[in-house]
Parts: C-alpha cells; structure tokens; sequence
C-alpha cells in the first residue's frame, strides 16, 4: 500500500496555503526571506538573466526519468562558467557532466538540428554550429544537446518563463536539469525544495507564488 504522503505527492499539488505554513515554520533561524509575487515566471527569468541559479517548483511531480518544467534547476545558457558553477556547487558531482536546454518549441530549428518534437528531453540533436558559442552551458563537448521543447499547451507557467527569458536576452531556452543534489531524488515536497536551496549553492527559489532567497543570496535591485 503507497504510504499516504507518497501518494498525495504523486497525485497533486501543493497550494498556495500549504506552501506558506513550510515557508513560514522552517524560518526560525532567518536564514532565507521570502515574498508572495504575482508573477513567477517573470520573476524567475530575471533572476536567470543575471546570472542566478533558480530552483524552480511548480504543480504536481513529474513522473520519469527527466525533470520537464515543474521540479527543475534553471540557470543561464549563455553562460560559458555555468556547467562548472552547477556541477561544484550545486549538484556536487564529476564536471563534465552536461546540462540539457528547454527551448521554445518554435524557435527550436533556430539552434537545433535535427529540428525534433522533444517534450521529454529523449533525443539529442547537434547544436548548430554557429549558435554554439551563444549557449556553451547546454552544447556538450561534441556538439549536441539533449533538447527539451516547449509549447504552451504542454506547460503554460514554464513557457512563459522562457519566454519572459527570450524577451530580456534574445535567447528562447534556459538551461534545465532536475531539483536534487547528488545522491537525493527529485524533490517531492515543498520542504524538500527548501532544503535543496539550503544546503547547495541555489541562488533562489519559485515556488508556487512564492518567491525565496538566501539572506546573502537577493537579487540584484
């Protein structure tokens, strides 16, 4: 029998109340702030555009192999240091270890070839070569990518932070690989979520409605 918790968490997600009482009950120490905002998407990508790794937690779990939008770790392709930063900071493990892209479903032929329907980040395509040195956080050692695409229909709130992303960089992807640190499974709870944030080096975090940083770690005025 699927002990209780589990299977809430399979099933469902958490809402804006539920997310509020972990926030406000785990904060005895002040080390993080946070703030209810009306758009996380917006929120997130320019947290993403300066150069801040994103923790990223919205609806229900995903079930597979590969984190698609809803528990999922964002940061910035464009930037050549991000692999490292990702890899030593926050998921502690081996540095040649890729980052894969979750890419605008309509902008994907711009970069990628061949130009796949990818919603699961399954198929690896060649980064074309002159894109290559504007997204070096997500173009493997040999050229390619495991692509993620988006449309709307697929995932709203995830698509509108890329978009919001496009909008302030002329880049239509973020760099995407999955809430948890080496060693850990994906993050299920909201607790979970916190803890990541806390104990690795994740600039911020989005949850639901909710927007949290690090004391040390706010964003840039």
């Amino acid at each position: 029998m699927i002990h209780t918790r589990l299977k809430r968490v399979l099933m469902s997600a958490y809402n804006y109340q539920e997310i509020f009482k972990v926030l406000f009950s785990n904060n005895e120490n002040n080390r993080y702030q946070y703030e209810k905002v009306e758009y996380p998407a917006k929120i997130a990508a320019e947290n993403i555009s300066k150069g801040k790794i994103v923790a990223w937690f919205q609806g229900g779990l995903e079930f597979g192999p590969r984190a698609l939008g809803n528990r999922s770790i964002l940061a910035d392709p464009r930037n050549l240091q991000m692999k490292d930063l990702l890899n030593q900071r926050v998921k502690f493990r081996e540095g040649f270890r890729p980052f894969a892209p979750s890419v605008l479903e309509e902008h994907t032929n711009e970069y990628f070839q061949p130009h796949v329907f990818s919603p699961f980040m399954s198929i690896v395509s060649d980064v074309i070569l002159e894109k290559r040195e504007q997204i070096p956080a997500v173009t493997h050692v040999d050229g390619t990518a495991r692509v993620q695409t988006i449309n709307y229909d697929q995932n709203p709130i995830y698509y509108q932070l890329i978009k919001e992303f496009y909008l302030l960089t002329g880049i239509p992807m973020v760099l995407n690989t999955s809430l948890n640190i080496n060693g850990m499974p994906i993050c299920c709870s909201p607790e979970d979520a916190l803890n990541c944030l806390l104990v690795s080096g994740i600039d911020c975090l989005i949850i639901g409605n909710y927007y949290v940083w690090k004391i040390d770690k706010q964003m840039d005025e």
